[in-house]
C-alpha cells in the first residue's frame, strides 16, 4: 500500500540509470587468460571497494590495487585494468525518460551513488551530467550506501523528511537500508517498474 505521493525522488546510477555490458570484461579476460569473473570479484572485493567509494582513496589506487591482485606479471596486469576500464557503460534510455519526466513533473531528483573520484568524468562522458537536480556521491560524502547517514544526508540535501522521498536501488541490501532510514524505498528490476514509481511520485 503506499504512502502519500513522494516530493522527490533518489535513483542509483550503477544496475538504474547505466548499464554494463559483460562482454567487456570477459573478453579482457579471455585475452590475458584470467579466470571468467576475476575483474569483478577482484574490483568488487570488500577490502578494496569500501575505500575507493568511500573516498579514501581514488579511482586510479583502486585501479592499481586490482591490477596488483590480479594473477598476472604488473605490466599485463595493468594493461589489461586498462583495456577493461575503456569501457564507462550506457544510459538506459527508458530509467533516463523516467527521471526526465519526474523532474517535468516538478519533483527533484538527486542522483544517490556509491561511487569513485571518477564520477564526475563518467557522468560528462555519458551525458548525465545535467539530468539530475544533484549529486550525492559516497566518495564526496565519505560514506557509503547503506550507511543510515548517507540517506540521511541525501534528504538533507534534498531539503526533506525522509518518508518524502522515493528512493529507488537495484541492490537490495541498499533498499532494505533506505527502508529502514524510512525513505520510500523500491528495488529496480527494469522499466517495468516505472508505473508504480510513477504512481508513488503521483506523476503518471
Amino acid at each position: 500500500m503506499l504512502r502519500q505521493p513522494a516530493k522527490a525522488m533518489l535513483i542509483d546510477l550503477d544496475g538504474v540509470v547505466r548499464r554494463w555490458d559483460p562482454s567487456v570484461a570477459a573478453g579482457v579476460e579471455s585475452s590475458y587468460g584470467l579466470d571468467p569473473g576475476a575483474l569483478m570479484a577482484t574490483a568488487f572485493s570488500w577490502d578494496l571497494l569500501r575505500p575507493a567509494v568511500a573516498g579514501e582513496i581514488t579511482d586510479a589506487e583502486w585501479m592499481y590495487l586490482i591490477a596488483k591482485r590480479l594473477p598476472l606479471d604488473e605490466d599485463a596486469a595493468q594493461k589489461a585494468v586498462a583495456e577493461w576500464q575503456q569501457h564507462r557503460g550506457t544510459v538506459d534510455p527508458e530509467a533516463l525518460a523516467f527521471v526526465r519526466s519526474v523532474r517535468a513533473a516538478g519533483r527533484p531528483v538527486g542522483l544517490a551513488t556509491n561511487a569513485t573520484d571518477r564520477l564526475p568524468a563518467d557522468l560528462d562522458a555519458l551525458g548525465l551530467t545535467n539530468e539530475f537536480d544533484l549529486i550525492i556521491s559516497s566518495t564526496e560524502l565519505k560514506i557509503h550506501k547503506p550507511a543510515p547517514e548517507f540517506f540521511a544526508r541525501a534528504c538533507e540535501a534534498l531539503g526533506l523528511q525522509a518518508p518524502w522521498v522515493l528512493f529507488v536501488d537495484d541492490d537490495d541490501r541498499v533498499v532494505r537500508g533506505a527502508r529502514a532510514a524510512k525513505l520510500l524505498a523500491f528495488r529496480w528490476s527494469g522499466a517495468q517498474d516505472i508505473p508504480y514509481l510513477e504512481k508513488a511520485l503521483d506523476s503518471g
